[in-house]
């Protein structure tokens, strides 16, 4: 998908979030400019194409907007985009939302499995936790390219393995000092109360050393594609923790 990612960023302009198509452009009227017989893909036509190539989930993209007071409720800000589930629809999507670079502070962008709030008191992440982690220097990051690589991982299922089913969602957080990258967990490493010793990740039977060594594989693969040195380290902490510490910072689980 590299090459694809090479190509997509040198396609549409990117325009205001609230003018992104649910189909590409123009697509209802393909078969009057070309044989809808032969099979034509976005990266041949970015308005006229009519094969799509199915993801293995559906994934919807969420908006949290700079807040205007103290008084914003955390609900009002955050905003559901759109639900996409094939390849196509994804480019579609990313070649008509703004870049992360270009975003106002205090701003962030959810890509999160269909169904699933970015919240941590989603049932789907109330028992897990996040990989995360800031680049201090936004002048020497390229953070569009590495965003677009973390989403590309997340919907192509390369942060783990099939079976896994730790991934819940991605996130990318703009902020004065820093941009922070993270990936949503379902679990901690550890058994879920009330599902039975290590019964987690839809009902599949695990041990906490089984979940620990899961967990820490996310993390190694999050930190390739972020493309960080060895020295460099990511932290995993868990939500409940977060939510406990509230302005100071969690202290990390795991460390890659």
């Amino acid at each position: 998908m590299a090459t694809a990612a090479t190509e997509a960023t040198n396609m549409d302009q990117q325009v205001d979030l609230s003018t992104i198509p649910i189909s590409p452009k123009g697509a209802e009227n393909a078969s009057e400019a070309k044989d809808d017989s032969k099979p034509v893909t976005v990266f041949h036509d970015k308005d006229n194409f009519n094969v799509k190539h199915p993801l293995q989930n559906k994934w919807t993209l969420w908006f949290t907007k700079p807040p205007s007071g103290k008084g914003d409720n955390w609900n009002d800000l955050l905003k559901e985009v759109i639900t996409f589930d094939s390849v196509e629809e994804f480019w579609g999507v990313y070649n008509n939302v703004a870049p992360v670079s270009e975003l106002a502070l205090k701003s962030d962008y959810h890509l999160f499995k269909a169904g699933v709030r970015p919240e941590w008191e989603d049932p789907q992440n109330k028992h897990g936790g996040k990989w995360s982690y800031q680049y201090k220097d936004k002048r020497n990051v390229d953070v569009d390219r590495l965003w677009l690589h973390v989403m590309m991982g997340a919907i192509g299922e390369t942060l783990e393995e099939e079976d896994d089913g730790e991934v819940m969602g991605v996130v990318v957080n703009v902020r004065k000092g820093f941009y922070r990258i993270g990936v949503w967990t379902r679990t901690i490493g550890k058994s879920i109360p009330g599902r039975g010793d290590g019964d987690v990740a839809g009902g599949k039977g695990r041990s906490s050393e089984k979940g620990k060594d899961i967990l820490l594989s996310i993390g190694r693969r999050f930190k390739e594609t972020l493309e960080l040195p060895s020295n460099e380290q990511i932290e995993f902490s868990g939500h409940t923790d977060s939510a406990h510490a509230g302005s100071t910072r969690a202290k990390a689980k795991y460390v890659v």
